[in-house]
């Protein structure tokens, strides 16, 4: 990478917090996120508002010094100490910010109250313990390669007690799966976004910030948590569609909480109108979207082909990401239903069962049992690997399609900055190419994404895409 000796970089992040918790974050920048990391930081001191301290080096030398200060957003100042500062130094550095904005409205999302409505519907208060048909939506979302792999397991077993029969059988079975599997997972929908009734209202009223010296109000038992939800709805939100702190205000009491309404974090969300500008820039119809109440940040599509598509959305994404944001990780899912990712997994798994279980399982058949835990995990490695080359793909298409690809390696830090931060260890990296997981990583995405300066120029974004992760799987070892 290229010097800059005596350059210095200076950005502004504007968190999704309340305006009286940005001197919290500094707090816990000086307090948890610095001195986790001892063998990168030093010279660590904070004041009014602010915090600072020196970058080292592999070896310990200090190379850039830091400063990040304000009451409204963060502004942080990187500057040398070296003349020999890579810019790797000053774009790691940088993330180290972000990553700690993001770990801290993690942190204040776990002490908080949510309350999340659909206009139009009946309201109905979110599980307080967050769980949800995780297992089905997984397996049926986005390329389905769960999907794939569950019935890979099952006919490798089954074929030793049935025989060939099962082959022709269990694709049979998939495929119906694979066809028709936005009906299945409309079924598991939360709420129902139409043209009629286009939003989704989030609000957040964080309790604590977390830290062990805080003196605001603690989260509540599971049991007076639900309890609470429900009076406030009942009381404010199921009759005007709005949540009123003054009139909350005495059911709060009832709880020791003390009800500011400056730090509530209102959003107002028209999910129709973000799908429909993503699928206007596809060419598509808008496709059935629905909407799963929990705070895990996720996006997602299913169906064979665009016309048979389906979007869901979790509410966790909306509390994470802006509305443009939103947009470039739909069209990485609209890129899934372009590509018609799930058929041709689905083929390619089809393929692989005929070759397979018709050439290789004859000289299986009287292996040991360890002969077939090691084909199983290497065939299901190779298939999730291939995957990737899907995933891949469809970041690709919505950088084309959109073009927005920073925006896109934007949100992708927001919502993997806890991978973001392990995968620095090169140990860590290779393991996350290797793992069952349809998706690169996440550093490796990012950089993609950065680096795509004119996306219109990509011909054979499959193609394209196939060899940079094979070159990113290459380049970890």
């Amino acid at each position: 990478m290229k010097n800059l000796p005596e350059n210095q970089l200076s950005f502004t992040i504007t968190p999704e917090i309340p305006a009286d918790y940005i001197g919290k974050f500094y707090e816990y920048m000086y307090r948890f996120f610095l001195p986790s990391q001892k063998n990168r930081f030093a010279d660590i001191s904070n004041g009014n508002f602010s915090v600072s301290y020196s970058v080292l080096d592999s070896y310990g030398k200090k190379i850039l010094s830091v400063q990040a200060s304000g009451q409204e957003s963060i502004n942080a100042v990187i500057a040398p100490l070296t003349q020999a500062v890579t810019e790797d130094a000053f774009l790691k550095s940088k993330e180290d910010i972000k990553i700690a904005v993001d770990a801290f409205e993690e942190q204040i999302r776990k002490n908080s109250l949510f309350f999340a409505w659909r206009e139009g519907e009946s309201v109905v208060p979110e599980a307080v313990s967050g769980k949800e048909n995780k297992s089905l939506r997984r397996i049926f979302l986005e390329t389905q390669i769960l999907l794939i792999a569950v019935f890979m397991t099952v006919g490798v077993l089954l074929f030793f007690i049935i025989g060939p029969l099962v082959v022709i059988v269990l694709l049979a079975v998939q495929f119906i799966f694979v066809f028709y599997s936005n009906k299945i997972i409309a079924r598991s929908a939360d709420w129902h976004i139409t043209e009629k009734d286009p939003y989704i209202h989030i609000l957040q009223y964080p309790l604590s910030a977390g830290m062990d010296k805080d003196k605001d109000n603690k989260m509540l038992p599971k049991k007076d948590l639900a309890r609470l939800k429900q009076e406030v709805y009942k009381a404010t939100i199921a009759e005007n569609g709005e949540l009123d702190c003054q009139k909350a205000h005495s059911i709060f009491a009832e709880f020791g909480i003390d009800c500011k309404s400056e730090d509530l974090i209102a959003k107002k969300v028209d999910v129709y109108g973000i799908v429909k500008r993503t699928a206007d820039k596809f060419g598509y119809k808008v496709p059935e979207t629905i909407v799963s109440n929990t705070l895990l940040p996720n996006a997602a599509a299913s169906g064979p082909s665009p016309s048979r598509g389906i979007v869901l959305i979790t509410t966790g994404t909306f509390l994470q990401l802006n509305d443009e944001e939103i947009e470039s990780v739909l069209g990485h899912e609209f890129g899934h239903l372009k590509g018609r990712d799930p058929l041709w997994l689905y083929a390619i798994s089809g393929i692989q069962y005929l070759f397979w279980f018709f050439l290789i399982f004859e000289l299986l058949r009287n292996g040991s049992v360890f002969v077939l835990i090691l084909y199983l995990w290497v065939l299901l490695t190779l298939t999730y690997f291939v995957s990737k080359f899907f995933e891949a793909r469809a970041d690709l298409l919505s950088a084309i399609i959109i073009g927005k690809p920073q925006v896109l390696a934007d949100s992708l830090e927001k919502i993997g900055f806890q991978r973001l931060f392990y995968e620095r260890n090169p140990s860590f990296r290779f393991q996350e190419w290797l793992n069952w997981d349809p998706h690169p990583p996440i550093y490796f995405r990012v950089a993609r994404l950065r680096n795509l300066t004119d996306p219109s120029t990509i011909k054979h974004p499959l193609r394209q895409s196939a060899r940079e992760v094979t070159r990113g799987f290459l380049s970890s070892f």
